[in-house]
C-alpha cells in the first residue's frame, strides 16, 4: 500500500493485509519503507493557511471540511503501514513482539481506509470527491522528522496528532448536527470511537519501547515533544477520551513550559 499511489488501490491493499491478519495469516518480514508513500496527482499540496476555508452552514463548506478530514484518513492508512514496514525492527532490537507490534498497526491502517472510504462516500454525496480541493501535507511532514526513531514517530504521529483528533471531532459533530447533517455525523461518530483505540495503540508502544531503553514514558513523551513537533498543544482538551486512550494530564499539562530546542 504504500507504492499504491492511487487512492482506491491505497485502500484496497491496506483492507487485504487487514483481512490476512484478522485470518491469522502470516504478514511477512518487514520491507524497508520508500522515504515517502506513492501519492495520487490530485490533490494539490498548499501550506495550511492557503487550505480551503470549513464552513458547516453550506453544503461546500461541508465539503471542504470532509475533504479536510479525508486527506487525514488518507495519510494515515501510509502512517499505519510506514509504522509497522519502518519500526518493526526495532521493536525486535528493543526485545519486544515486533509480530503483535506488525499486526497492531496493520489493523489500524486496515481501520484508517476503512475511515477514508466512508468520507469519500459522503463526499461524493455532497458532489466532491477526494483530490477536488487543496490540501496540506503537515502529516507527513511530521513523519519525515521522525522517520530515524520509532519512539519519537510514536510520541508525535499517535501521541499528539491523532489525539488532537480526539480533543476537535466531538465539536465537529455538534456543529453538523445543529446543521442538520447526521449522514456526516455518521462518519465522524465511528472514526472518532476508533481513533480512541488507535491513541491507545501508540501509547502502549510508546511505553512499552520507552521501559525497553530505560526511560520513564512521561518525560520521554515531553523531551520529544519539545524536539519534534513544531506546534503548541493548546486547549480545550477531551480528557475523558484521552484517559481512555490512556493518555494522563501529565502527557500534555501543563503547555508552554517545556524548553524547546
Amino acid at each position: 500500500m504504500l507504492t499504491a499511489a492511487e487512492p482506491a488501490q491505497k485502500a484496497d491493499a491496506a483492507e487485504k493485509a487487514d483481512t490476512l491478519r484478522r485470518a491469522g495469516a502470516p504478514l511477512g518480514e518487514a520491507q524497508s519503507p520508500p522515504d515517502r508513500p506513492a501519492r495520487p496527482k490530485a490533490p494539490r499540496l498548499v501550506p495550511p493557511g492557503k487550505a480551503p476555508r470549513r464552513r458547516f452552514g453550506s453544503p461546500e463548506g461541508r465539503a471542504a471540511l470532509l475533504h479536510a478530514i479525508a486527506h487525514i484518513e488518507f495519510n494515515a492508512i501510509d502512517l499505519a503501514f510506514d509504522m509497522a514496514a519502518r519500526f518493526a525492527p526495532a521493536i525486535a532490537d528493543a526485545g519486544l513482539d515486533e509480530a503483535a507490534f506488525t499486526r497492531d498497526w496493520v489493523r489500524v491502517g486496515g481501520e484508517e481506509a476503512r475511515h477514508f472510504r466512508m468520507v469519500d462516500a459522503r463526499l461524493a454525496e455532497l458532489n466532491c470527491r477526494y483530490g477536488d480541493l487543496p490540501a496540506h501535507d503537515g502529516l507527513w511532514e511530521a513523519a519525515e522528522t521522525t522517520s530515524h526513531d520509532a519512539l519519537a514517530r510514536l510520541a508525535i504521529a499517535p501521541l499528539i496528532l491523532e489525539a488532537r483528533g480526539l480533543d476537535v471531532t466531538p465539536d465537529m459533530i455538534e456543529r453538523l448536527r445543529s446543521v442538520g447533517d447526521e449522514a456526516s455525523v455518521a462518519v465522524l461518530e465511528v472514526i472518532y470511537r476508533e481513533e480512541v483505540g488507535h491513541v491507545a495503540c501508540g501509547k502502549r508502544w510508546f511505553d512499552a519501547l520507552a521501559a525497553a531503553r530505560g526511560l520513564e514514558p512521561e518525560s520521554a513523551f515531553k523531551d520529544l515533544r519539545s524536539r519534534y513537533f513544531k506546534g503548541q498543544l493548546k486547549p480545550p482538551f477531551n480528557h475523558e477520551a484521552r484517559a481512555k486512550a490512556g493518555l494522563s494530564r501529565g502527557f500534555y499539562e501543563p503547555i508552554g513550559n517545556e524548553t524547546r530546542v
